[in-house]
């Protein structure tokens, strides 16, 4: 099987072995031997986070803007109050579901490219009050960290609960329950499974107040009430997806949250310092993730023929998200490593040179 090198953030580039996991015999997903599988799931996606006595890893089939949704859906009525921070694409995302299922929230407006001023936070949330705070880690927009240890060191003294999208962090870094409220993260990025499951991690006391849904498929409780009971979603799970994910779970477990991270931050020095010595200006400066880099397309440089000439050559990188700003992003997950990196910048000088000569 040709193998494809996903330079776009999720889903990622997974091994042969994730591949394989897929094909087993065809077997009902309410039999007990598929929901002894999504128990083990579980119970591995919750090992990969810090001070998570008395949780649960809440499953769902479906990307993980679902679990954002029935995070926010089902944790706040009309009658708490959300504040968002947005500082990217996947904030603004939270402003929509809030819209959406008519829920009272107020906007912390940071910039894309720069950390967060935690002064001008701290006096916003004691200004507004929140019931709530979400967050998006690791910013897929730009490849921004924001600080969760920062924010609840502001939040929880004023006794904010905050919902942090893990999406593009999950898997790299390691994050803590006593930290934030609400984990969410998805099965197809730096966990190296397939898309298709996505997931919460939070307290079980947690769980069992977010009792506001207003939707069938995206009520929290309700799903994980029927799991603890039946080891079940409520709903037909993506079975194949299940068996890749499992066998993600392991891989991870075999090379070490801790390693993976090393990995990954190997491979985004290799490609930062490489751009940088190919001339072009990439972001953020400063808080940036070992995960995603965003980079200026020069003047004389079509996107759409450098994502071609990539793409030929084994290499599929992604446009940039941000309004007004010309860009392209690199994301470096998945099962690639740094000499992965160091090919895909020699494709990127290829094209440099052509460009110039043409």
């Amino acid at each position: 099987m040709k193998r494809n090198i996903l330079l776009n953030p999720g889903p990622a580039t997974i091994s042969m072995r994730v591949k394989k996991a897929q094909l087993v015999p065809d077997i009902c997903p309410r039999e007990q031997e598929f929901g002894d599988l999504m128990a083990k799931i579980s119970a591995g996606l919750l090992g990969f986070v810090k001070d998570a006595k008395d949780s649960s890893c809440v499953l769902f089939g479906g990307s993980g803007t679902l679990a954002v949704e029935s995070t926010l859906a089902s944790t706040l009525d009309k009658s708490h109050k959300l504040a968002i921070i947005v500082n990217g694409a996947y904030g603004q995302r939270m402003c929509e579901i809030a819209k959406y299922h008519g829920l009272n929230y107020v906007v912390f407006q940071s910039s894309f490219l720069e950390p967060i001023d935690f002064l001008e936070l701290e006096q916003f949330l004691q200004k507004e009050r929140p019931d709530f705070l979400s967050v998006v880690h690791s910013e897929t927009t730009s490849g921004l960290l924001n600080d969760l240890t920062q924010i609840s060191k502001i939040a929880h003294p004023l006794g904010i609960k905050i919902i942090a999208d893990c999406m593009s962090s999950f898997a790299c870094y390691e994050i803590s329950l006593n930290e934030v409220d609400f984990i969410i993260a998805s099965s197809n990025k730096n966990i190296q499974g397939t898309a298709g499951i996505s997931f919460v991690i939070a307290k079980n006391q947690n769980i069992m107040h977010a009792e506001f849904a207003k939707s069938l498929y995206l009520d929290l409780k309700a799903q994980y009430e029927y799991f603890i009971k039946h080891h079940q979603m409520r709903f037909t799970p993506p079975v194949q997806v299940a068996y890749a994910l499992y066998e993600a779970i392991l891989e991870l477990q075999e090379e070490g949250l801790k390693n993976r991270f090393l990995r990954y931050q190997k491979s985004n020095a290799i490609l930062r310092q490489g751009l940088e010595d190919l001339g072009f200006c990439i972001y953020p400066k400063s808080s940036h993730s070992v995960i995603i880099t965003s980079i200026d397309i020069p003047k004389n440089m079509n996107f759409e023929e450098l994502h071609q000439f990539c793409k030929n050559r084994g290499f599929t990188i992604y446009p940039g998200k941000i309004a007004g700003k010309e860009m392209f992003r690199i994301a470096n997950i998945g099962e690639i490593d740094s000499y992965d990196m160091q090919l895909f910048l020699q494709v990127l000088q290829e094209f440099c040179q052509h460009t110039i000569i043409n």
